[in-house]
């Protein structure tokens, strides 16, 4: 978040919408994927790697460019100020985006991370940037003020691991120490881009050895949720694409009222700005 977003930023919360509720801001960096156009000055993407993800007929994805050892502790650096910008403007605090192929987890999944320095190779290497970051933003904005959303199970461009529950526990043991606010973490069952399918791992391991506000997220409906609540096997529980199409989800699950579908097509798109604000409160589907 920079200067001129804060400004913004400000001005929405003295409108009144930031009051008498938290509010969490995502920081994260961008997927190795991410295109040279939408990179400053055109660069390649920043990654952990140089290994470039495979292209489709539709799709043609930048080569990434390794982040040499020395540039790290500026990363590390970009994420603090970003959660102090954050702060400033406004917001309660951040989460953490170390899922679904973005940088910090291009550094935690042994698919992606193939660096042979301390960054790289053993279980304890490759979660050394997510916890430096972590460190950095909890001494810039208070620990109570930080939390972080992680996918240990999922494989997102190419961001897999081949020990996702052991990977999973040693983050989860670690942040424990750190005194972070929440773990949000994404069920095994989503393990690619909308795709639910069913699975024999689950979160359980990971929701004992946190003892603080562990949030689930990943394929839950209204019935599926207060099941996970009432089996303890999370504190919260987050929606995403209901919470879109729904801006009145809280009301409507109360009501147990029927929700409005979202369309998949306009999930990620920046033009036609279609399918952010645009779906219908309970009163106006009447």
């Amino acid at each position: 978040m920079d200067k001129g977003t804060i400004r913004g930023v400000e001005a929405h919360c003295r409108r009144g919408s930031c009051k008498r509720r938290s509010f969490l801001l995502p920081n994260f960096a961008c997927r190795q994927g991410f295109k040279h156009r939408f990179q400053p000055n055109r660069k390649a993407p920043i990654s952990s790697t140089d290994k470039r993800i495979s292209s489709t007929a539709s799709i043609q994805f930048s080569p990434p460019r390794r982040l040499r050892i020395e540039e790290i502790p500026d990363i590390v650096n970009d994420f603090r100020v970003a959660a102090r910008n954050a702060i400033e403007a406004g917001f309660d605090g951040v989460e953490l985006h170390g899922a679904h192929g973005y940088l910090i987890e291009q550094f935690l999944k042994d698919q992606c991370n193939d660096r042979m320095d301390q960054y790289g190779g053993c279980l304890e290497n490759r979660c050394q940037f997510a916890l430096e970051v972590v460190e950095a933003v909890s001494g810039e904005i208070g620990a109570d003020r930080v939390g972080i959303r992680l996918s240990p199970f999922a494989n997102y461009m190419e961001c897999g691991d081949s020990n996702p529950k052991a990977l999973g526990l040693y983050m989860v043991e670690a942040l424990i120490k750190r005194g972070i606010l929440y773990c949000h973490m994404v069920e095994p069952r989503m393990k690619t881009v909308g795709e639910k399918v069913e699975c024999p791992d689950s979160l359980v391991s990971m929701r004992k050895a946190f003892k603080g506000t562990f949030i689930a997220v990943g394929g839950y409906d209204r019935e599926d949720g207060n099941k996970a609540i009432a089996e303890n096997r999370a504190d919260l529980v987050a929606f995403g694409r209901h919470f879109l199409a729904n801006p009145d989800l809280p009301k409507r699950f109360f009501l147990n009222a029927p929700l409005n579908k979202y369309n998949r097509e306009t999930l990620y798109t920046p033009d036609p700005v279609l399918g952010y604000t645009d779906y219908p409160f309970l009163e106006e589907t009447a």
